[in-house]
């Protein structure tokens, strides 16, 4: 224990002792009442304790006046990750060193003042490419801004996802043994967004020596009462609640919360007489929502709790292992014995008429394609599914599909969903892309949703297939995912790009496609940088249609690089009406220079026309 904290040993212990007596009820949202004050969602909530201090002051002391015994500093995105997003990480003590001053001088010496700290925003490891190590040094750094003889203890919440919430305990925990009371947030069917349920929760973090576990935010009371309940049921330490207002809605610009104050009475006098300590709000809730709960703890008073004596602990995920890559599909027995294989992009169609989409893929099964590559909503722009198109093609003519799987348009739950679908209708190979951004597409209003990249995805299908969710937690079986990712040769910045591809294959990729390949001098000069054990690669080819379709893919179509030569070439088989064939000249002389040195082909036919496809799919059959 260092010497600043030894100063604040006193009030340190009456927090921890208070703990173990009289409910202690804290205050609630400052974010909402700040933004309902002119605040407005999309600033830094953290700059305002020094640019609106009095402000911020006030909101304290509102709650305070309501009967809260402690407030929380305005600091719940405090960390590196959450500042830079506004280009403020520099300030970051500043703005922890102005919350206290304004928490302590609202509160004085006789309430208490807890250093609020939230998610870092990012994704980590497995999901994201945050390490863990690096979440938890983010976490020890915000604690260590505050000044730990103004603070009584730490309050980590609205963690969705508990291994992060287990990294910030832990990087607090390295600068101070101060209460820690460690929130995490679940959803209306009450385990947390990745899957993980209270009882568990409660394990691993009593293992981590918190002082007191709760559930924030949330959907409202009626959940963080479920899920403190089963916690009751679990755990031996002090148990805390701080629901949401309900679900918010929006109105003429404006957010609202319905859940009113005698709602709140009513769920606090549960809770109390269930045997729960720590009392307070989050999104949406009000001085006169903790003014209700203030009334019903004062009436409600201490309840004893009956503490279990035998812990019925969760068992730790124990991942299945994944089946052999050659008994998973067709596609990966090729990969597996090393045989080249031979794929075909086709486009799905824009209209629910699938006819001619089947019709061109049994040309090409009869030529001896080996999958047909659906891409999912190609340059932002709307299409009919690839998955049912896909399994339409497995079904009706018999070929094995590899479904583009995009992130820009599912969150974490609807990919985890999407996957699962597709695992149940026997779809098995799937190329795993980050997304265009729908600026690019026909509905350039349109929002993306990038929870995740492709790293995050492939390891999400790595989770799947060895039988967990994204969130870790047995999902009782497992999907047998043949999965690839992208690999663009002619990245601007090729540095990221094989970082990237490293990352890709740490995440378990089976195979990768490239770009289409229109200079097989500089890619087979390439071939040696990559990591030595890599995947198996499926060259990119185009057959050029015509100078139009060159000039596009080398000006509008990101990560692919016509070059000049080509272009070149192009031109004067314009000039005489030899396009197309010197197009599907220049992919054979490519496909050519390559066989032997990649494990197969990716083969695109622009406009779904086959013609050019189909001569170059004979090209490469006569080299297998």
């Amino acid at each position: 224990m260092n010497s600043s904290q030894s100063q604040a040993n006193q009030t340190r212990l009456a927090l921890s002792e208070r703990l173990k007596g009289t409910p202690l009820v804290l205050d609630g949202a400052m974010g909402t009442v700040l933004n309902e004050r002119g605040v407005a969602f999309n600033e830094c909530f953290e700059q305002a304790n020094v640019d609106r201090a009095q402000l911020v002051i006030e909101v304290h002391r509102a709650f305070l006046d309501a009967g809260a015994e402690g407030v929380h500093t305005n600091t719940f995105g405090l960390n590196r990750y959450r500042l830079g997003n506004h280009g403020l990480t520099r300030r970051l003590h500043e703005f922890a060193a102005a919350a206290q001053e304004n928490a302590r001088g609202a509160a004085g010496e006789q309430r208490y003042v807890i250093a609020s700290l939230g998610p870092t925003g990012v994704a980590i490891e497995p999901i994201g490419r945050v390490a863990h190590i690096e979440a938890r040094q983010a976490y020890k750094e915000a604690a260590g801004a505050f000044d730990l003889t103004v603070v009584d203890g730490f309050s980590l919440e609205t963690f969705s996802n508990l291994y992060e919430l287990i990294e910030a305990v832990r990087g607090v925990r390295e600068i101070s043994d101060l209460p820690i009371f460690a929130h995490f947030t679940v959803t209306s069917a009450g385990v947390t967004l990745m899957g993980t349920h209270p009882e568990e929760a409660c394990d691993l973090l009593e293992k981590e020596g918190v002082d007191a576990i709760g559930v924030n935010c949330s959907t409202g009371p009626a959940a963080v009462l479920e899920a403190a309940l089963k916690m009751m049921e679990h755990c031996n330490l002090a148990i805390s609640a701080r629901p949401n207002a309900g679900l918010p809605r929006e109105s003429e610009g404006r957010v609202f919360y319905e859940n009113n104050p005698d709602y709140f009475a009513r769920f606090a006098r549960r809770f109390l007489q269930a045997g729960g300590q720590v009392l307070g709000g989050c999104c949406g809730t009000t001085p006169d929502h903790i003014r209700a709960i203030s009334r019903a703890a004062r009436a409600v008073g201490s309840h004893h709790r009956q503490r279990p004596v035998v812990h019925t602990h969760h068992q730790s995920a124990r991942p299945k292992t994944p089946v052999p890559l050659g008994e998973r599909s067709r596609f990966g027995a090729k990969l597996a014995q090393n045989k080249c294989a031979i794929s075909v992009e086709l486009l799905p169609p824009r209209t629910p008429n699938v006819e001619a989409l089947l019709h061109s893929a049994r040309d090409l099964r009869d030529a001896g394609v080996d999958l047909i590559n659906l891409p999912d909503g190609p340059r932002a722009s709307a299409r009919i599914s690839n998955l049912v198109a896909g399994h339409l093609i497995e079904r009706e003519v018999g070929m094995e599909t590899l479904l583009h799987f995009c992130c820009r348009d599912r969150n974490l739950l609807g990919m985890q969903s999407d996957l699962m679908g597709a695992a149940a209708l026997g779809m098995r190979n799937m190329l795993i892309i980050t997304g265009d951004p729908p600026y690019q597409g026909n509905y350039p209003d349109v929002t993306a949703v990038f929870d995740v990249d492709a790293i995050g995805l492939c390891n999400i299908l790595d989770n799947l297939n060895h039988g967990l969710d994204v969130g870790g937690n047995h999902l009782n079986d497992q999907t047998h995912f043949c999965f690839g990712a992208a690999f663009n040769q002619t990245a601007t910045d090729p540095e990221r790009e094989y970082s990237r591809f490293e990352w890709k294959i740490k995440a378990g990729i089976e195979f990768a496609i490239t770009q289409p390949v229109f200079d097989a001098e500089a890619f087979l000069k390439l071939l040696p940088t990559l990591p030595e054990k890599r995947p198996p690669i499926l060259a990119g080819l185009w057959p050029l249609r015509s100078l139009r379709n060159a000039e596009f893919l080398a000006a509008e179509v990101p990560g692919v690089e016509v070059p000049d030569a080509i272009v070149e070439r192009m031109r004067k088989a314009d000039g005489v009406g030899k396009a197309a064939e010197e197009g599907l000249l220049i992919a054979q002389e490519i496909l050519q220079q390559l066989v032997g040195h990649v494990d197969g082909f990716q083969i695109a036919a622009p406009f779904n026309k086959t013609e050019a496809t189909l001569a170059l799919v004979e090209t490469a059959k006569k080299f297998q």
